[in-house]
């Protein structure tokens, strides 16, 4: 082939940068991929719309189904399920091969989308589906191929991870550090699907996938969100050594795979730790590879555009020279665990009555639930008096199961010795 025929589904933040590199550097993409890449139009909603790139107004249609039935190769950049769905099918049945950024499309069809990329004999991209420009799907299906993934932990949402930074490093409250988030265009007016997990949800769904080669979708990850983190959890975790991400993690454990977007302490020394602002990064943990970390800008329009056109050089060259992406791989099929069988560390803050004997009560607690202690402090809040009727109990267990913790707290609610159980939060081991 001397040409392979390109169109894009979206014009965007994303698919303005992936228009505006596919013409400015023509030549170079040509010679990676073996043939050039002809754009042969951008599907919109409005061609009349201002653009952040100048665009041919020749290239520009509403006509999406008619534009893929000219394709060998199809971005989808629309986001959303419907109508990016029902595009990608047509993409395959029309023959053509299909890169995607969509997360959300992905973690909740993913299998329906595979195996029609299978029938059809044609390729499924995604690697801008995961932080933005960070190649972590390429990492899983491909470099670590030979290897046994134990887990995969990440940053994996920019906005999340900045409001938290500017609370850490600034001292700012939520409220205050999501205003400035969305003043900066990190967070958009609604939220929702940054701050209560949900977008990072959907890209542990597609990691532990990769990972463990099981289908695992986005209602088999747990999430919690970050709006309940405040200055003072931040604070306390500062004092002890830690800082608060919001992780997505997946695990495999005898019994199946853990899979689950939450705050945790992350310890100072960990890879994790140091990521600031809108940045992403992935940790990776293998059995002969050991502890790989993959950093880089999780968000953008040109960094995950750079992610898009790493995978449309690779189906172009497959267009060329024959081959395929690596198809979804099924054969462990491994269960996923009940939010309430994930295991973890977890730091408990309490509020108890300054009395002789509670600390024991306290501790009974615990081990009637079999939750394992591995320190006990008092710490004093600031602004709190030394002269009050309370204590500020901070707890830290050893690896314990989520039911077995929430059993435990469920009992201090209710023990009259007990003022407040005032957090509970994951704690990462270094």
């Amino acid at each position: 082939m001397s040409e392979v025929n390109v169109a894009v589904l979206g014009c965007g933040t994303v698919g303005s940068q992936v228009v505006r590199l596919l013409q400015e550097q023509s030549s170079e993409l040509a010679a990676r991929a073996g043939a050039h890449l002809n754009l042969i139009g951008v599907a919109v909603r409005n061609v009349a719309a201002a653009r952040e790139v100048e665009i041919s107004p020749a290239l520009l249609t509403q006509d999406a189904t008619a534009l893929i039935s000219r394709a060998d190769i199809v971005i989808e950049l629309i986001g959303g399920i419907e109508p990016a769905r029902t595009y990608i099918l047509e993409a395959f049945a029309a023959g053509a091969s299909v890169v995607t950024g969509n997360k959300a499309l992905l973690a909740a069809h993913g299998p329906e989308l595979y195996e029609a990329a299978a029938r059809a004999n044609v390729d499924l991209y995604y690697e801008a589906a995961v932080a933005g420009a960070v190649p972590v799907v390429y990492g899983l299906r491909e470099s670590l191929s030979g290897d046994q993934i134990t887990a995969v932990l990440g940053i994996v949402n920019g906005t999340t991870n900045y409001i938290l930074d500017e609370m850490t490093t600034k001292g700012l409250t939520f409220e205050a550090a999501l205003a400035q988030a969305q003043a900066l265009g990190y967070a958009e007016a609604d939220p929702t699907a940054d701050v209560e997990g949900y977008d990072a949800a959907a890209k542990c769904a597609i990691l532990a996938s990769l990972a463990f080669h099981s289908r695992v979708c986005l209602d088999d990850v747990h999430v919690q969100g970050i709006r309940h983190i405040t200055a003072e959890d931040i604070a306390s975790a500062t004092r002890a050594g830690f800082v608060v991400k919001l992780i997505a993690t997946a695990r495999r454990r005898p019994k199946g795979i853990e899979a689950f977007v939450a705050p945790a302490l992350v310890p100072t020394n960990h890879p994790l730790a140091g990521v600031h602002g809108p940045f992403n990064a992935v940790v990776i943990e293998a059995e002969a590879a050991d502890r790989l970390m993959f950093y880089g800008r999780g968000a953008g329009g040109a960094p995950t555009a750079s992610a898009v056109l790493s995978d449309v050089v690779a189906a172009a060259a497959h267009r060329v020279d024959g081959g395929h992406a690596p198809r979804e791989l099924i054969y462990a099929d491994l269960p996923v665990l009940s939010p309430g069988a994930t295991i973890s560390s977890f730091q408990v803050q309490l509020l108890v009555h300054d009395e002789v004997g509670v600390l024991t009560e306290v501790t009974g607690i615990f081990a009637r639930h079999g939750v394992s202690i591995g320190s006990v402090w008092q710490e004093e809040a600031p602004g709190e008096k030394h002269a009050t009727a309370h204590s500020h109990l901070v707890v830290r267990t050893h690896a314990a199961t989520q039911s077995d913790l929430q059993a435990t707290i469920e009992e201090l609610t209710q023990a009259e010795f007990v003022a407040g159980v005032h957090s509970v939060i994951r704690v990462e081991e270094s």
